[in-house]
């Protein structure tokens, strides 16, 4: 395995993944929409990315859903998190993760691994920040031909900045009435022909309109660009992020809805509740065109994640109490992946295709400790009316908590062909084989080693019809497999050791549509069945015969209506259900977090050249907070807004007020008793410099 990481370690001094070649670099960040190299601000989303295929192709000849927030998009609404994002893209739905971690359900699947960052593995539990990114990618369906296993309901990809190698500064800062301040910063400075640094950090002391919760981030990261000759670019990047905050579980539930009256309580003790994280993330790239029409790239990360959270959270409401219940954790790990691509643009037999070669190889060491808090007798519980207590905590293990290092080693190889006979037909067909090697050194006192080696083919097949220039219709195919040890690697025990994957099947069909240059709008029709999942026998024996479904319509519009009106939109309808009882759930039941109706929209609209409006409108009907069906979150309609001003000196100024009709609404949960209520009225104050 060793050996298999050397190699394209080696091969980074010559070859690796970055969009454009140095000579290619103002062009390409203006493709991008980068204000950093044309001084205007750029357009919601992109044209084309390489995410979906590895290849440069434009999004209406991908076949498959996917969603595109851009950095200016983020900014306009002012998200913060990948919470805020989902809530802006059909068919997908943020979960609460346990107020230490990003997490998210697409498609009626919940992952809390299923995070890439420019296209590389990002697995670990925490809350990412956006104050370097570009863009945020939402690829709809399996996705493991690309990405590798999971990614059963979808993926989500940030795509990082890098140097243009032009001048660019930008500062900023930003205040709300929920005593939270964040500042930024963005520099791009050219150091030399054909070299350049780029520099963004974050600062942020966040408060929250819950009692006793805040958080405090920081972050920094340079990116140095370097032309290594007209067919060559190097990017090395370092990011170093800190993030404290409080873990807030949220409320309970009573008679099968969230409790009323408590949306600004802390159930629990806050001073006992934190989750911090420490990361350090490195990558490198390399581009280097060998010859017309064939180009080779690697990419490489190295990550050293540290993770620690603690809680205390409330379960049911009996009477005039709610029971309490704590437990802390530590997951550290490391992270080592790297990716090598080999395209061909060619026209072979009179055919024009582009041909992907690739293979990956990574390694991802854990440590996971887990330890269960002990109460003093009787203060297991609190009191309804003043749900926020200061308790006197022990946290120790016991037989059940995790306390384990997992070692799991990762090599692959994919082909992929693009292939375009005629102008109005395009075939994407690839196939991907995995080797995932999972060891678990299970060190509590009955434990014991465990390993599995799963091998798994990945196949893709779509086809794109375009009967019209700025119309495609498409169908496609495609499979991604989860191994039974889980997101996490925490799963893997004697009975799991020799279980199969867990299989994800994706059918689709759908259009792409340009009415007007610039906007997209696309609907995609799918079914998405999940088998091979865990169910009980009647003798009581783990089998693979749990199965779920989901059924369900997407339709989206982005990107810019006219030069001065901006927009993201969509609409989802989802069906899904267990199909087939498993462990969890028996048949029949909803999947939570899937309303089966949800809308969104966003749009800006500049009325001048210095002052703009924006309007946006977020609506879901009623879903369900577990698998227990038992509690459901009601249905709701949020009404966001904005004022932009710009002056000619390079200041901007905008005013964002969230949920501006003061909607009380449950956006959602992580069971039944852990339910996020949504904030109140916020308005956030903005202002920023660039030069």
């Amino acid at each position: 395995m060793d050996r298999l990481i050397a190699f394209p370690l080696a091969m980074v001094l010559a070859a690796s993944a970055t969009p454009a070649f140095a000579a290619d670099a103002a062009a390409d960040a203006t493709d991008q929409g980068e204000i950093v190299v044309t001084g205007e601000r750029q357009q919601y989303g992109v044209r084309s990315t390489s995410t979906a295929t590895r290849t440069d192709t434009e999004l209406r000849n991908i076949p498959q859903a996917l969603t595109v927030i851009s950095e200016r998009q983020i900014a306009d609404q002012q998200l913060r998190s990948i919470a805020d994002l989902l809530m802006f893209v059909p068919g997908a739905t943020p979960g609460t993760g346990e107020a230490n971690r990003d997490q998210f359900t697409i498609r009626g699947n919940n992952t809390t691994a299923d995070f890439f960052v420019d296209g590389i593995r990002d697995d670990v539990q925490y809350f990412r920040d956006f104050y370097n990114v570009d863009r945020v990618e939402v690829l709809k369906g399996p996705n493991a031909m690309i990405f590798g296993r999971g990614g059963g309901g979808g993926v989500v990809n940030r795509v990082l900045k890098r140097s243009s190698l032009l001048p660019y500064r930008r500062f900023g800062g930003s205040g709300d009435n929920h005593r939270g301040m964040r500042v930024t910063a963005d520099v791009d400075q050219p150091l030399g022909d054909g070299i350049g640094l780029r520099v963004n950090g974050m600062y942020e002391d966040g408060g929250s309109f819950r009692r006793h919760v805040d958080l405090k981030r920081y972050g920094i990261n340079p990116t140095a660009g370097v032309a290594l000759g007209p067919d060559t670019r190097l990017d090395l990047s370092y990011e170093f992020f800190r993030d404290r905050r409080t873990t807030d579980r949220g409320i309970p539930s009573l008679a099968g809805r969230p409790i009323e009256g408590f949306d600004r309580s802390f159930f629990g003790d806050p001073d006992d509740s934190f989750s911090r994280a420490k990361v350090n993330i490195a990558t490198l790239g390399v581009e280097h065109r060998l010859s017309e029409g064939l180009t080779i790239r690697n990419r490489t990360l190295l990550g050293n994640y540290d993770k620690l959270y603690q809680n205390v959270f409330p379960g049911a409401v009996t009477g005039t109490n709610v029971a309490l219940s704590a437990y802390n954790s530590r997951n550290d790990r490391r992270n080592l992946f790297s990716q090598t691509d080999l395209i061909w643009e060619s026209d072979f037999a009179g055919i024009d295709q582009t041909l992907l070669l690739g293979f990956e190889v990574g390694r991802q060491k854990s440590r996971n400790l887990r330890q269960t808090g002990k109460f003093a007798a009787g203060e297991n519980v609190a009191p309804l009316a003043d749900p926020t207590v200061d308790l006197d905590l022990t946290f120790a293990s016991i037989a059940s908590d995790s306390n384990n290092r997992t070692r799991a080693a990762i090599a692959a190889a994919y082909v992929q062909s693009q292939l375009r006979p005629t102008s109005w037909l395009e075939i994407v067909a690839g196939l991907r084989f995995d080797s995932f090697k999972l060891s678990v050194d299970d060190l509590r006192a009955n434990g014991g080693e465990f390993s599995r080696r799963d091998q798994l083919l990945s196949p893709r097949l779509g086809v794109v019809l375009k009967p019209l220039d700025k119309l495609s219709l498409y169908g496609g195919y495609s499979r991604s497999y989860l191994p039974q040890s889980g997101d996490q690697f925490s799963g893997l025990s004697p009975t799991t050791e020799a279980l199969k994957s867990e299989r994800f099947d994706n059918y689709e069909v759908g259009a792409k549509w340009e009415p007007v240059d610039g906007l997209l709008a696309s609907a995609a029709i799918y079914q998405l069945e999940r088998t091979n999942s865990q169910a009980r026998d009647a003798l009581d024996r783990v089998v693979l015969t749990g199965a779920s479904r989901t059924r369900g319509v997407e339709l989206g519009l982005e990107r810019s209506i006219t030069s001065d009106w901006q927009v993201s939109a969509g609409y989802a309808w989802q069906d899904a259900e267990i199909a087939e009882q498993t462990t969890a759930a028996a048949a029949g039941r909803k999947l939570p977090l899937v309303p089966k109706h949800s809308f969104s929209l966003w749009n800006r609209w500049d009325v001048t050249p210095t002052i703009g409006l924006g309007l946006g409108v977020l609506a879901r009907s009623k879903s369900y907070a577990s698998t227990s069906n038992l509690v459901r979150l009601p249905g709701y309609a949020r009404v966001d807004g904005a004022l932009f001003y710009k002056t000619p000196w390079g200041v901007e100024t905008q005013v964002n007020v969230e949920n501006l009709l003061g909607t009380d609404y449950f956006p959602t949960a992580h069971n039944d008793n852990n339910i996020a209520p949504g904030a109140p009225r916020t308005v956030r104050v903005s202002l920023g410099y660039r030069f």
